[in-house]
């Protein structure tokens, strides 16, 4: 599996709602802040690609404990989560979206992808990761990873955090 930082999904033939849509049984249009992440720096879009074929997508951004973007402020519940997963206000990075198409589950690309995504934010200077996720396989992958977790009540869904740190 290829992992590329920056797809360009525009070169490729796509919008970035029709190759989103290749990976959600439930469709619903992009939201502007998604939209925006991977406008304002397209490496911001990472891709999963074997043989041509793309099995997976993410898109991560910077963010904080307390904001999710500059001006745009967390709930309270989500607050005191990341608060309490990374001990008090920081920066962070977090996977805003991450897919894997059914047909290539189970096949270990999560396992790779999330190996590399932690080498990846390393190289970026940064050294926290958050990750919203309600699936049962990427909640287990994420226990397996070592990643503390916190439920959150409200969205019904985990909040999954780790210290990463060149070894």
């Amino acid at each position: 599996m290829e992992i590329i930082v920056g797809y360009d999904f525009k070169k490729n033939g796509y919008t970035l709602n029709e190759l989103r849509k290749k990976f959600r049984e439930t469709y619903e249009d992009m939201y502007d802040t998604e939209e925006k992440i991977v406008n304002n720096d397209p490496s911001h879009l990472i891709v999963m690609i074997e043989d041509e074929i793309i099995l997976g997508w993410a898109i991560w951004h910077e963010s904080k404990t307390r904001e999710h973007s500059k001006g745009s402020p967390r709930d309270d519940e989500d607050i005191k989560i990341l608060e309490d997963l990374a001990n008090g206000r920081q920066e962070i990075i977090e996977i805003h979206e991450l897919w894997l198409k059914k047909a290539h589950r189970g096949k270990g690309y999560g396992e790779q992808f999330f190996a590399f995504f932690e080498k990846f934010v390393i190289s970026k200077g940064y050294d926290k990761i958050v990750y919203y996720a309600n699936n049962e396989s990427a909640i287990k992958l994420c226990r397996k990873r070592g990643y503390k977790e916190k439920y959150y009540e409200s969205l019904k869904w985990y909040t999954f955090f780790k210290a990463v740190h060149i070894q």
